[in-house]
């Protein structure tokens, strides 16, 4: 549990840790430390595995590393965020909006079509690996293990 207050104080911040925060965040804040501090709240509490797994392909929550039949995948910053996206939501669908918000900052002048490209070029590091990524018409994307036909 993230914090966001008012209060500054030494003894609020200890209280508020000491009652079960996590973290604790006093305003004013920015942004891009909200982000982190909320990301790396994410990353400790993914649970005690550290790897997601979907067919060949394996993702390590704590070292964010990608590998397909234990080969390692190279992905660029932004590929990661999609693929990290769709791996924590396996088998539900994500919405655009929500990959939008995950791989671009808040004050990034992005299209909002630009997260197709990305997807895309996800989608062709995949090839081969026995998962996909689904277009879900107006739910999203699904990344989800190739059935064999």
């Amino acid at each position: 549990m993230l914090v966001l207050t008012a209060r500054s104080s030494l003894d609020e911040r200890v209280k508020g840790l000491n009652l079960g925060a996590d973290d604790y965040l006093p305003k004013p804040f920015e942004l891009v430390e909200l982000e982190a501090r909320i990301k790396a709240l994410l990353r400790r509490n993914a649970g005690h595995a550290t790897q997601i797994r979907v067919g060949q392909l394996a993702f390590d929550t704590a070292t964010r590393q990608t590998t397909i039949a234990g080969q390692a995948l190279q992905l660029t910053p932004r590929e990661l965020a999609v693929l990290e996206a769709l791996l924590t939501r396996h088998g539900k669908p994500v919405s655009r909006d929500k990959l939008f918000e995950t791989v671009f900052g808040f004050d990034e002048e992005v299209r909002e079509e630009a997260i197709e490209i990305y997807v895309h070029r996800v989608r062709k590091k995949l090839d081969g690996s026995g998962v996909s990524i689904a277009t879900l018409r107006g739910l999203g994307y699904l990344l989800s293990e190739k059935s064999e036909a």
